[in-house]
């Protein structure tokens, strides 16, 4: 009974050096290292007078150009998203990427993850509407050329802000978000038409059933739409540093900018 007792004791504190290690890890990660200021030129109103942060990119000329709502992915805003923005103003278009974490960034799969499951989808959602009023607004912008492009959970979020206010919106891309398959929802999607999908096939996260649902779902409420799986790839495969590179993340980008030039371009 003894030796039972010490293993009990033993497991149970492992299991409570384990916690406060995860703990630390996503106190660390997400108040005490990389800042979301660190990638940011420009604030912004918010609901309730709040200030929000975030950062543009702007092409030469004084407009007014399309724009991009350009949306980060659950490491929040890093120097990755400014990256890509740079890219596309390089093709024309003024692009702004929100910090849709309030400052907070991660690094880790622990700290992301916490920042996800504790950001209220009400206060996302709110300071996604406020930087889309605010990119609408900006003198340089025709306001009737915008488009929503979102990675991962940004990719989720450019879908739902096509949801929410699809009359501000000329085009949705999604980029391995999460999906919705109710064809009654994505009615709402009538204004914000037509709407590209790009994912992984070895995707773990986003399974080729949902996106086989999703498409399904698009064409049955008969919003115009390209739902593309590029094969040996998985979850995040279009990155900074290989976006222009040969492969399916380069493939990806020039559909990407086809898709733009198309709908929402000069």
């Amino acid at each position: 009974m003894k030796l039972i007792i010490r293993i009990v004791v033993g497991l149970l504190a492992v299991i409570v050096l384990a916690v406060a290690v995860l703990a630390g890890i996503i106190v660390y990660d997400t108040n005490f290292g990389v800042a979301a200021a660190d990638s940011t030129n420009v604030t912004y109103a918010g609901e309730s007078d709040l200030t929000l942060q975030g950062y543009v990119a702007r092409p030469e000329g004084d407009g007014p150009h399309p724009a991009v709502l350009l949306l980060h992915e659950w490491w929040g805003l890093n120097a990755e998203m400014p990256h890509i923005a740079d890219a596309l103003a390089e093709q024309g278009y003024v692009v702004l990427v929100p910090d849709l974490y309030r400052g907070r960034v991660a690094t880790t799969v622990p700290g992301a993850l916490w920042m996800r499951i504790t950001t209220p989808n009400d206060v996302i959602w709110a300071d996604t509407d406020s930087a889309l009023t605010y990119l609408r607004g900006l003198d340089s912008v025709d306001p009737e050329r915008v488009a929503s492009v979102g990675f991962c959970f940004g990719g989720e979020q450019s879908l739902q802000l096509g949801l929410r206010a699809a009359d501000a919106l000329t085009a949705v891309v999604i980029f391995y978000g999460s999906t919705v398959d109710d064809p009654a929802q994505l009615q709402a999607l009538t204004e914000a038409q037509p709407v590209l999908g790009i994912f992984g096939a070895e995707d773990q996260q986003i399974p080729l059933t949902e996106v086989a649902a999703f498409e399904n779902a698009l064409n049955q409420a008969g919003i115009e739409n390209t739902v593309t799986v590029y094969e040996g790839v998985g979850h995040a495969f279009l990155t900074a540093e290989n976006y222009n590179q040969p492969g399916a993340a380069g493939e990806a980008w020039q559909q990407l900018l086809a898709f733009l030039d198309e709908n929402v371009g000069e």
